[in-house]
């Protein structure tokens, strides 16, 4: 049943159900209001489910725990998961810290799988999934001096590495729980205006974090929530960076509804940080909105967004640059660049940049990896080169396995749909018996 749960493969949920739980068909149809002659099609191997909307509705009707289809924990679930493992009832010392940058041997050859299993079972067992306690319990009046928000972006920073390697589904109630700390800490401590704003600016990175964690597990709502509160504290606080990036992930939001929204909102997500920000935040505001020009069909003005990115993160001015956005460099913008092309159905131009990245791209990055593979895919299939787009979605598929983020496995489906015409191509019926399964 876990397995046919981390494969989304809703039909054999059922069929076990049904077998060992003695659960009619009609009963799961109604309870996950789905036609039961469609209960019964999914049961017999035929079609699947992809939406976030119907994957939630089963899990809620089920009573599925949301780490066991990579979603957030659902509402009616306790505060404080049981351990899944026996590696995750072992607490972890006060002080430890998960060295990130190391694999752990697997003797199956892949440990950036084991290792993603090591870090996602560590935070279960050691609580860090509902908030690390520490600096934001003060007693209520207690007064914080100014190096206290200077810890807590500190400490946020050392958070933020943690999605390099997990999904949003195992890292939101971490990031959830440092933000409501620091919620806390400004309702509840005395301090000085300086450092009330700069608590401020760290509730707005905070927000940023958990909400990009929401987004990631496909809680849109949630997301949209804690990017509003971060604009909101961002322009409290006078950080224009910070407000600029919050309007930015808004426009992200935006992108595969109202297009046109989207690409006002990433424009004004530009204005909002200003010439003066931190070239980081401009290379990292003006790639996307070359996204949101590129989804909109505009190329002119997603190639010249492309440019201001590319000559805002050539800008050697030595400034500082704040953590969130330490992850925009050269291969992010050709990254960028490859899915933009994509997008714009202009292969010729996107296949050499997306193959040059990806090449020396790490495997422990799965997310991201299988992400932008599923790009390359989709531009192989636009040349025409369909075995080339089944090898390389056939790869994508299995680094997507087990990562707790509903995008990976959203954008392979939309590969697969267009894979599936060339059904008689043997490496397209490879990889479709391999999504199936």
């Amino acid at each position: 049943m876990r397995s046919a749960l981390e494969r989304h493969d809703f039909g054999s949920v059922f069929a076990l159900a049904r077998k060992w739980a003695g659960i009619s068909y009609s009963k799961i149809a109604e309870a996950c209001e789905i036609k039961p002659e469609r209960v019964g099609t999914l049961a017999r191997g035929e079609g699947s489910i992809t939406t976030y909307d119907k994957i939630t509705r089963i899990a809620d009707a089920l009573r599925i725990p949301g780490h066991l289809i990579g979603l957030a924990p659902r509402p009616w679930e306790p505060a404080s998961p049981q351990p899944r493992t026996a590696l995750t009832a072992q607490a972890l010392p006060v002080g430890y810290s998960l060295d990130l940058t190391r694999t752990a041997p697997d003797p199956n050859g892949d440990g950036s799988v084991l290792r993603r299993d090591f870090v996602r079972t560590s935070l279960v067992g050691s609580g860090l999934v509902v908030g690390l306690a520490g600096i934001a319990a003060l007693p209520r009046g207690r007064r914080v001096g100014s190096e206290v928000p200077r810890q807590l972006r500190e400490r946020t920073a050392r958070l933020r590495r943690l999605d390099d390697v997990l999904g949003g589904g195992d890292t939101y109630r971490v990031y959830l729980g440092e933000y409501q700390s620091t919620e806390s800490l400004l309702r509840d401590a005395s301090y000085s205006e300086p450092t009330g704003r700069a608590l401020l600016s760290v509730l707005s990175e905070q927000a940023q974090q958990v909400g990009w964690a929401a987004f990631d597990a496909g809680d849109q709502q949630e997301a949209k929530r804690l990017y509003e509160a971060s604009h909101r504290a961002a322009a409290e606080a006078g950080d224009a960076a910070l407000a600029g990036n919050a309007l930015a992930f808004l426009a992200y939001q935006r992108i595969n509804g109202d297009k046109a929204a989207a690409v006002r909102i990433a424009a004004e997500s530009c204005r909002t940080a200003g010439d003066e920000a931190p070239t980081g935040v401009r290379a990292l505001l003006y790639e996307r909105l070359a996204w949101a020009h590129a989804v909109a069909g505009d190329a002119s003005e997603t190639e010249r967004a492309l440019g201001i990115a590319e000559a805002a993160l050539a800008d050697t001015d030595d400034s500082p640059q704040p953590d969130w956005v330490g992850w925009v460099d050269r291969d992010e913008i050709q990254i960028m660049t490859g899915r933009c092309w994509t997008e714009l159905r202009r292969p010729l131009r996107a296949v050499p940049v997306l193959e040059h990245v990806l090449a020396g791209f790490d495997d422990t990055r799965a997310r991201d990896k299988a992400l932008y593979l599923s790009w390359l895919a989709d531009s192989y299939l636009a040349a025409s080169e369909i075995e080339q787009a089944a090898e390389v979605t056939s790869r994508a598929l299995d680094l997507s396995s087990g990562v707790a983020s509903v995008r990976p496995r959203e954008r392979i489906a939309s590969v697969i749909r267009q894979l599936e015409p060339h059904h008689r191509v043997p490496a397209v019926a490879a990889v479709l018996d391999k999504a199936r399964s």
